[in-house]
């Protein structure tokens, strides 16, 4: 469905960024980041107000999901 984008604003990408029709997106790269509350957030204007902050960092699977590229 076309539609009209007025302003984008792209600090820093990490993902995927698409504009337009797509019929299928997949990841041809995976990677585990292990942060604590409000350590990843990124924009113009960023308030965070964070209590205790516990991470789980024990991989608990012995296999992830693949990822292929084509």
């Amino acid at each position: 469905m076309p539609s009209i984008v007025q302003s984008v604003n792209i600090n820093s990408n990490s993902g995927t960024v698409n504009f337009g029709d797509t019929l299928s997106i997949s990841p041809t790269s995976s990677s585990r980041t292990v942060e604590g509350q409000g350590g990843g957030n990124i924009g113009n204007l960023v308030n965070t107000l964070n209590g205790v902050s516990i991470n789980n960092v024990l991989e608990r699977s012995l296999i992830d999901q693949p990822t292929t590229s084509v």
